[in-house]
């Protein structure tokens, strides 16, 4: 068949480990054969970042917001494990927080549901969809190890000048300081508010400002400002908004039926978009993307590099690795592209893609991960190029 013409570039940014791998066999077999694209490549591996003293992931978040649509794999935020390891020169930034803070984007994860792989919370019935703030907290911060007895002072230095003592430390211990923008914060909303009514799902939005009287406060504040502004807008849609305590949401999420935006701020999100990858099944079966205020999309798979199965990989030996949120990165991409180029039939294919790997898992062709999750259960899984293979058979079948 004569390949699908996409009319503009995609931003593509190469990772590291197992994710690597996964990512050239889905973009060898599954997108090259059917499209005709231009890939504006960036390779992100923890190698390249090292050399360039991490300049290459500054200059990949310039080409994403040049081209307004990237794709991204998994990548290595080296701890000091991975320093020794890979011989860095020292313990680079995440580069998902760099690009995050470059595009002030809102990352937006939701599960890619299937119907032989339930949800392990029964009561969950649609999709928990995770909007995380994407500047700033911890991400962002400068820390220090401190040798005491030491005096840790906060100073701020405008109009007022104020000095605020952190702690008197009569021992060794440790500080962080955390900023974040009012600018950032209000374009988080805005980003949740608006996908909450593209999809017509409710917001909730929750912080720990019983305790952070200041910086939480500060986000709750801003957010009910924001939703405010829009509220005709809001009850049009038929959207609904909750602000609720942090630890309150976790526990009413467990005992909802899903199909709400949950906006968190940035470590929170971190850590309850992989709480919700697991328990819709897998974190091979969510998507990500980061959305900027103008209009820039990044789409990554929401896990990490499967460090477990490289080193499995480098002995040689088949690994059942699932590329699933891999795959659908692509396709996020693919299909914003086609959207923004006005080429249905680029969308078309991302469409065909999805469907091609939603029907080769409800076939009962699975990676390992899903086996202990699938009902009636299966019995045997399959590689990764396994995987892969079965999916192009039921793609062809659809194109």
């Amino acid at each position: 068949m004569e390949k699908i013409k996409v009319k503009n570039p995609i931003v593509e940014l190469d990772g590291d480990e197992m994710a690597r791998v996964m990512w050239k066999m889905i973009k060898e077999k599954l997108i090259l054969p059917y499209l005709d694209v231009q890939l504006v490549y960036f390779d992100l591996g923890i190698k390249k970042r090292d050399e360039t003293d991490d300049q290459i992931t500054i200059e990949a978040a310039k080409a994403i917001k040049k081209y307004g649509v990237g794709v991204k794999c998994a990548t290595i935020t080296p701890d000091a494990e991975r320093v020794k390891e890979y011989n860095l020169k020292k313990a680079w930034k995440s580069p998902n927080a760099t690009i995050r803070a470059y595009l002030d984007g809102t990352v937006f994860r939701k599960p890619i549901m299937v119907k032989n792989v339930p949800p392990l919370v029964k009561r969950w019935k649609k999709p928990i969809i995770i909007g995380r703030h994407a500047y700033g907290d911890i991400y962002n911060a400068v820390e220090v190890k401190v040798e005491g007895p030491a005096e840790v002072e906060l100073v701020v230095r405008n109009k007022e000048n104020k000095t605020l003592l952190v702690h008197k430390f009569e021992g060794n211990g440790t500080v962080m300081a955390m900023h974040n923008l009012e600018k950032s914060i209000r374009s988080f909303a805005q980003s949740c508010i608006n996908y909450a009514i593209s999809e017509k799902v409710d917001i909730w939005f929750a912080t720990k400002d019983t305790i952070s009287k200041v910086y939480h406060a500060y986000f709750k504040d801003i957010f009910q400002e924001e939703v405010d502004k829009r509220k005709e807008e809001l009850e049009k849609a038929g959207v609904n908004y909750r602000y609720m305590l942090i630890d309150d949401a976790a526990a009413q999420i467990l005992r909802s039926e899903g199909g709400m935006l949950w906006a968190c701020m940035n470590y929170e999100g971190d850590i309850m978009s992989d709480m919700i990858a697991s328990g819709f099944g897998s974190l091979g079966l969510m998507t990500s993307v980061l959305v900027s205020p103008d209009g820039v999309y990044e789409f990554e798979a929401a896990h990490g590099t499967v460090r477990r199965h490289y080193y499995r990989y480098l002995k040689g030996e088949k690994t059942s690795t699932n590329p699933t949120a891999s795959i659908f990165a692509w396709t996020g991409a693919i299909r914003k592209r086609g959207e923004l180029d006005g080429t249905p039939e680029v969308c078309e294919f991302a469409d065909k893609l999805e469907k091609a790997v939603i029907n080769t898992i409800e076939s009962g062709v699975i990676t390992k991960d899903l086996q202990p999750f699938t009902e009636p259960p299966i019995d045997k899984y399959v590689t990764l190029e396994e995987f892969i293979d079965e999916v192009k058979k039921n793609l062809e079948k659809l194109l």
